[in-house]
């Protein structure tokens, strides 16, 4: 697995829970492969889904999450399974404020981005971005 797969299943979850609190839909797809990683994830690393669940409302270490992801799908290959599928299924979730996000290039300021697009009337200004 390679660091942008796990960024990106990490990003997806905290996406999808900050977008679901504004009322933001997100697809059917994302939302299964969403909790298919998190179930997946947390019997390899509990403390992790703990940390990555209570983000953006609490701050998160992104550098130290995306190492102990890689660090379980290279343990743990239905890790590895559920976090591409994740990180396939965020690259086609249709929602433009999703795609906004995840277009973070420094995970450190993904949960400030995260509260300025979902935000109602918010305006991130994000482009010429990826991971």
């Amino acid at each position: 697995m390679i660091v942008e797969t796990a960024a990106i299943a990490i990003g997806s979850v905290i996406a999808t829970k900050a977008l679901e609190k504004t009322g933001e839909k997100v697809g059917e797809a994302l939302l299964d492969k969403t909790g298919k990683f998190l179930v997946t994830l947390k019997k390899q690393s509990p403390h992790t889904v703990a940390a990555i669940e209570k983000a953006p409302e609490q701050a998160i270490d992104y550098q130290k999450a995306v190492l102990e992801v890689e660090l379980a799908a290279k343990t743990n290959p239905e890790v590895a399974q559920a976090a591409q599928e994740l990180a396939t299924a965020a690259k086609a979730e249709p929602n433009p404020k999703f795609a906004e996000i995840l277009a973070m290039p420094n995970l450190e300021k993904l949960a400030d981005k995260i509260g300025q697009v979902v935000m109602p009337g918010g305006t991130g200004n994000i482009e010429n971005q990826s991971f």
